[in-house]
């Protein structure tokens, strides 16, 4: 397990997940961001219509709660979310070299 940091358009959360995630972050965020929302009978909840078009609402939990339900065997958790650090701060020192997507 590896961490990386995850965030909404609103804090940012560190988060424990496998490897493979962690290595490839971007390529699981988009594929669930992208795809799986719009395209799975199981991510029905997140759709919503916006005016005249279905849109999706979710959040980097929800992304986590997709890798655990339905991609991998390891659980992903929540570690911590930080203190005061929103999309657009400098990162704290310590968790500058982690891999970090904005949903």
């Amino acid at each position: 397990m590896k961490q990386v940091l995850l965030s909404a358009d609103g804090k940012i959360s560190l988060f424990s997940v496998p490897n493979e995630v962690a290595d490839h972050l971007e390529k699981y965020c988009l594929e669930f961001c992208c795809h799986w929302l719009h395209e799975s009978p199981d991510a029905e909840k997140y759709r919503v219509k916006m005016g005249n078009v279905m849109g999706v609402c979710y959040t980097e939990k929800d992304f986590i709660a997709y890798l655990n339900q339905y991609v991998c065997d390891e659980r992903s958790s929540l570690v911590t979310t930080l203190a005061d650090v929103y999309v657009g701060d400098p990162l704290p020192e310590e968790y500058k070299a982690l891999p970090y997507f904005n949903f």
